[in-house]
Parts: structure tokens; C-alpha cells; sequence
């Protein structure tokens, strides 16, 4: 008899993705919080890296690398309009400008520089 019914090998049962994505905020907060700038921006990546891992994992997109990029241009969007305009949360905005250039840089550099395991024999 089998002990859990519907149950297949086949499928996990739970996703690592939202533990990452609930922590990735709280901690970027924490690090304007106590003015320390590269855990917030760290937290940023965290958090954006978590949502474009769930992207992949759910199957909306085919590259996490091509998802990580959009997620870089509305960081960058976001980020500017908290630093240069009226809002003037400049700290903030400055974290989420460098989370997404390091998002931007990365995404462009694995999309050139990785071997894509379809050419495999």
C-alpha cells in the first residue's frame, strides 16, 4: 500500500524560492537601517535573484539569465526615481541603482560567457 497517496518522485514538494524572496527585503532594510550599504544592496539580490530562480522553476521564462536583466531595467527605473526626483530617498535609491547594475552586469555576462547545456552531446 502506498503510504502517501498522489504523491510522485517525480515532483518536489516544496520550492526553496519563497523563503529567499521574504528575506531579500527585511535584510536590504536592515542594511539602510544601520547605514550599511553593501547588505542592502546584497538584500536586493537576494531578493530579485530569488524571483527570477522562481520564474525559471514555475517555467514563464526559458533563461533566468534573460529574466535577471528586466529585473536589472526596473531596478534601475525604481532606483532613479527614488534618488532623482522629489521622493529623495537618495540612499535607497543609489542601493537599488547599484543592485541593478550588478544584476545588469551579471545577466550580460553569463548570457555570453556560459556554455549553454543544449549544444551538449
Amino acid at each position: 500500500m502506498d503510504e502517501a497517496p498522489g504523491l510522485s518522485d517525480q515532483y518536489r514538494t516544496a520550492s526553496p524560492w519563497p523563503v529567499f524572496v521574504a528575506l531579500g527585503i527585511p535584510i536590504s532594510e536592515l542594511g539602510l537601517l544601520f547605514g550599511i550599504f553593501p547588505l542592502a544592496v546584497g538584500g536586493l539580490l537576494l531578493f530579485c535573484g530569488s524571483i527570477a530562480g522562481m520564474l525559471k522553476e514555475s517555467g514563464y521564462v526559458e533563461s533566468t539569465i534573460r529574466s535577471l536583466v528586466v529585473l536589472s531595467a526596473i531596478l534601475f527605473a525604481f532606483g532613479g526615481a527614488l534618488a532623482f526626483t522629489e521622493i529623495n530617498l537618495v540612499t535607497r535609491g543609489y542601493a537599488t541603482i547599484a543592485a541593478a547594475a550588478l544584476l545588469l552586469v551579471g545577466g550580460v555576462a553569463f548570457e555570453l560567457f556560459v556554455w549553454d547545456n543544449k549544444q551538449a552531446i
